[in-house]
């Protein structure tokens, strides 16, 4: 997993605020630019586990593949394994915890969080808002 410590640093994709508002329906762009979380169980992307690929709604960059999702019961879609250079992390230390927040590595845009606590072989949980997803479904 890649590490990057300042979540408002420099990405290969980068807009300004007003062209990812005009990019993004207004909750994603609440999701992946203000860091904001949907309501548990509240997207289509939780039940979904037809073949296929993620990508980050924002920008288009590869995230995960359907082979490494599974039903957490938490009430996003989750995966335990992220593609190769597709994310980036950093600590975040708000509601007063610490988690590890994940970001897409391509704009920064906030995707959830991952937790120790997923299944083999990984044993993490890459628990992510689905607005901050795109599913394609394979040969589609």
């Amino acid at each position: 997993m890649a590490d990057k410590t300042d979540p408002a640093g420099t990405y290969p994709v980068e807009k300004t605020e007003a062209e990812w508002r005009q990019l993004l329906s207004g909750d994603q762009f609440a999701v992946l630019r203000k860091h904001a979380t949907e309501r548990p169980w509240s997207s289509p992307l939780d039940h979904e586990f037809g073949g296929g690929t993620y990508y980050c709604a924002g920008c288009g960059n590869e995230l995960f593949t359907s082979d490494t999702k599974f039903d957490s019961g938490c009430g996003w879609p989750s995966f335990f394994q992220a593609r190769d250079g597709g994310i980036a992390t950093t600590v975040d230390h708000s509601h007063g915890m610490i988690r590890t927040e994940v970001h897409c590595a391509k704009c920064g845009g906030h995707l959830g969080h991952v937790f120790p606590d997923g299944p083999r072989p990984t044993g993490d949980r890459y628990c992510m808002n689905g607005l901050a997803l795109k599913f394609v479904k394979k040969d589609a």
